[in-house]
């Protein structure tokens, strides 16, 4: 088993889907992309999964909808802390 490969936080997907949502993967560059990555997760629980099929089946629709909402409240955030730091350059 390879750990790297076989689990993973849910978190990480939902994210990337809202930053693909919101089109900001295509606002920054991958290294400010990454930093902001960084800063959304650790804003963010965790929840490991082995496959997506998982939370989908056995996760009942308000829990999905409750992290949905985290998720888009730890993207705000960041892109808060973001637009403070190129102001403040």
């Amino acid at each position: 088993m390879k750990l790297h490969d076989d689990i993973h936080n849910y978190y990480e997907k939902l994210m990337l889907d809202e930053i693909v949502k919101q089109g900001i993967d295509k606002k920054f560059d991958d290294d400010t992309l990454a930093d902001f990555c960084c800063t959304v997760l650790n804003h963010l629980p965790t929840r490991y999964i082995r496959f997506e099929v998982d939370m989908a089946f056995y996760s009942p629709q308000k829990e999905r909808i409750e992290m949905e909402g985290k998720v888009k409240t730890a993207i705000e955030s960041a892109l808060e802390l973001i637009a403070r730091r190129h102001a403040d350059d």
